[in-house]
């Protein structure tokens, strides 16, 4: 299949839908932003879809916590569609709020298969306020979709609950399952070992993203959509005159745009 086809939801409070249309229109993907209330109508159907795409934002202005309103609706009117979409060995993605509504739906963090239980959670950051900086992440998964060949990646953040958080003994499990995808580093990219701002949220182990164990499920706090051209980088004008001084031409791509390209070649 050359060109996934990739349902980008869309729907109350949610806000990076048409850069998430974009980033995998960019990867070699069609792309195309669907209302959850036209899932749950039947006017369009999951299952015309390889990747299902759940964008940053505020869905439902973030009331009882960050994602909750939009994983309960997604689980109680399109659980079995996704379950179904899950066992086809499609893809599944989300971002800051998008991670927020799969974690809280259950779609990540369990061995045995079960999608629909949650068992990890992303909440209020330690320095209780809205971090809206770049990070460094680094690579820690060798199974997730995803991250294939994205070691090292310098992405924004932007987020008020983005700590991740599990009970010790399913955070050992996760580790040990290797379904971290990502942690917070510093710029040499050694780990940030919780220290802020390095790590934005104080979440946990300096986790970033997980997969689930399949690898094809990724959640992830960071925005890759917001880093789709190396103009988007904030310093882009004094590496471009760096890189001129080198004799060097500047790169076209964003960081951002490898996760999606990784997604796109997995039907490829």
């Amino acid at each position: 299949m050359a060109m996934p086809r990739v349902l980008v939801l869309t729907g109350y409070g949610i806000n990076c839908d048409f850069e998430t249309k974009a980033a995998f229109d960019a990867a070699g993907a069609s792309a195309e932003r669907v209302h959850i209330n036209d899932l749950i109508s039947g006017d369009r159907k999951l299952a015309d879809y390889q990747i299902l795409a759940f964008p940053g934002g505020f869905s439902y202005g973030d009331d009882i916590a960050s994602g909750k309103v939009l994983a309960v609706k997604s689980k109680v009117n399109l659980g079995d569609e996704i379950m179904r979409f899950i066992e086809a060995q499609k893809l599944i993605i989300g971002i800051c709020n998008g991670f927020q509504v799969i974690a809280k739906y259950g779609l990540l963090a369990d061995p045995d298969g079960d999608y629909r239980t949650q068992r990890v959670t992303v909440t209020f950051n330690d320095s209780n306020r809205y971090e809206d900086r770049w990070v460094h992440l680094l690579r820690v998964s060798d199974q997730c979709v995803w991250t294939a060949g994205v070691d090292r990646i310098y992405l924004p953040v932007a987020h008020g609950e983005g700590k991740f958080f599990a009970t010790p003994e399913r955070l050992d499990a996760i580790e040990k399952n290797g379904q971290v995808a990502f942690r917070y580093a510093t710029p040499d990219y050694q780990p940030a070992n919780g220290e802020f701002p390095l790590n934005p949220n104080g979440a946990q182990n300096d986790i970033a993203g997980i997969c689930d164990p399949t690898g094809r499920i990724l959640g992830m706090m960071p925005h890759p959509e917001r880093f789709l051209h190396f103009t988007n980088h904030p310093h882009w004008t004094r590496i471009r005159e760096e890189l001129k001084r080198a004799d060097q031409s500047m790169p076209d791509e964003g960081d951002g745009l490898k996760i999606f390209k990784n997604g796109v070649a997995y039907f490829n």
